[in-house]
């Protein structure tokens, strides 16, 4: 399964807040075996959010929205995504009785509170109010992280890929010292490798398969000069 994650937010672009979502879900989705293949961040503009959710919905098997979900004039995520799928916006029958039957009352929410994409099912808000959507591929979240977590977890049996095993090795050598070494691992063992160069060079190798991963990581931990200086 192939996924996009798009976060919406005129906050995270201007840098005043760390957008901890998309983080957040890329290691759940990644845990579940799902290939996260776009990580996108768009104003809080309806045709940033149209265009963008538009695209991905046609190059993946789902697109997660975060952010900008609400009544106040700057929550626009579920007219972009109506305006995406060529829907009206209007008020969900179930999202609202799902409100009024948890505390909020009918005349004490603020209009526009329960208005989802036409034909879209409602994800209820165990933690805040404003619900969230799913549609076509498209799952719509709040932007809060403790709602977007919370949220996410009642729809996370939804997205399923084949399981992914991760060992790390650590070189207390330079990057480039190690390209042969890595070359030589890529074409022993059917593992891909990521290199992240910092005080040490963390080396990340995962497969489908556990048993041919261990079995890299013990070659190569090996041949590389570790940080407590053995091989």
């Amino acid at each position: 399964m192939k996924v996009a994650v798009v976060t919406v937010g005129d906050e995270l672009l201007a840098g005043r807040t760390t957008d901890t979502n998309a983080t957040w879900l890329c290691e759940r989705l990644d845990d579940r075996g799902v290939s996260v293949e776009r990580v996108t961040t768009v104003p809080d503009r309806v045709g940033d959010i149209a265009r963008v959710v538009n695209e991905y919905r046609a190059e993946y098997d789902a697109v997660i929205v975060t952010g900008g979900l609400g009544p106040t004039h700057d929550d626009l995520t579920m007219e972009g995504v109506a305006a995406a799928l060529g829907r009206p916006v209007e008020e969900h029958d179930a999202a609202l009785a799902w409100l009024e039957e948890n505390g909020y009352a009918r005349d004490d929410l603020a209009s526009g509170t329960a208005a989802l994409p036409a034909g879209a099912r409602a994800l209820h808000n165990e933690v805040g109010v404003a619900p969230g959507a799913v549609l076509e591929g498209i799952y719509v979240l709040p932007g809060v992280p403790s709602e977007m977590q919370a949220m996410f977890e009642t729809v996370a049996d939804e997205f399923a890929g084949t399981a992914t095993y991760r060992e790390t090795v650590v070189a207390d050598e330079p990057e480039s010292a190690l390209l042969d070494r890595i070359a030589d691992l890529r074409d022993r063992f059917d593992v891909a490798v990521g290199s992240y160069p910092g005080e040490s060079v963390r080396l990340e190798l995962t497969s489908t398969d556990e048993a041919t991963v261990e079995k890299a990581a013990t070659w190569l931990r090996e041949r590389v000069e570790s940080p407590d200086g053995e091989r």
